[in-house]
């Protein structure tokens, strides 16, 4: 049987549920509470759709306040997004728009988005582009990226792009002995490159990257950072490249 009811009763007669085991329980006798627990139990299995309509509200609010405090965190992390000590920059070091990419080696979505983003910076001179190295895929990914943030001490400017680039592009797996292998075809010294890795400087990097993304809530690679947007996934060449020129016209991602 379908109970007549409106939806503002069924939360209504929920909120009693709650109630049933705290103080306002008190005014029922346990008579009147069996019966109240049934009425609603009766209303919820003639009205499923109401669990996922809650579902949808939840998630809902979920997503909003998420949306909040990432919107927060972008402003008060916008500067050290760009311009911190420690980031790895390629690009245009001096470039009007920064792009900052949180990825990981073995993440196929960002090898994937590798060719748009050296498309954009091919075709966009004055673009700055920040890598922020998030391993989130086990402790091949943190290895790898403790590895290759080190390897910037030996590899810089350009060659430290094509260095980059030869990693993601690998095949396999991606842990420390890919980026040995990679960092020495490219003349650094793997004892040097082994001592870096384990400083603290080179563990600060990957955990002021850390504590970015979880500002950020980000969950997964790729996440890119334009203006005070934040764009996931491998969304391509063009989302991006629109999302940098609506940087220049309006200060925004999206005008």
């Amino acid at each position: 049987m379908t109970f007549p009811f409106p939806r503002a009763v069924a939360v209504t007669l929920a909120a009693f549920a709650f109630s049933l085991s705290g103080a306002a329980a008190q005014s029922f006798n346990d008579r009147q509470k069996d019966e109240i627990r049934a009425l609603i139990r009766d209303y919820m299995l003639s009205n499923p759709e109401i669990i996922q309509e809650a579902m949808n509200e939840l998630e809902r609010k979920q997503a909003d306040a998420e949306k909040t405090a990432r919107a927060k965190a972008l402003d008060e992390l916008a500067g050290a997004l760009a311009d911190s000590p420690r980031a790895i920059v390629v690009g245009n070091p001096a470039g009007d728009v920064t792009l900052v990419e949180f990825f990981d080696y073995n993440c196929g979505y960002c090898k994937k988005a590798m060719s748009d983003l050296e498309a954009l910076m091919k075709s966009d001179p004055k673009l700055k582009v920040v890598l922020r190295d998030f391993p989130v895929l086990g402790p091949d990914s943190i290895e790898a990226s403790l590895a290759a943030v080190a390897a910037k001490k030996q590899i810089s400017g350009d060659r430290y792009w094509e260095f980059h680039r030869k990693l993601i592009e690998s095949r396999g797996r991606i842990g420390k002995e890919r980026v040995f292998a990679v960092a020495r075809e490219m003349g650094a010294d793997p004892a040097k490159l082994q001592k870096d890795m384990e400083s603290p400087d080179v563990r600060g990097t990957i955990e002021e990257t850390m504590r970015f993304a979880d500002a950020l809530r980000l969950q997964g690679t790729p996440a890119f950072v334009v203006g005070k947007e934040v764009i996931f996934g491998a969304v391509g060449n063009e989302p991006l490249k629109t999302a940098i020129a609506s940087v220049r016209k309006c200060g925004k991602a999206v005008c």
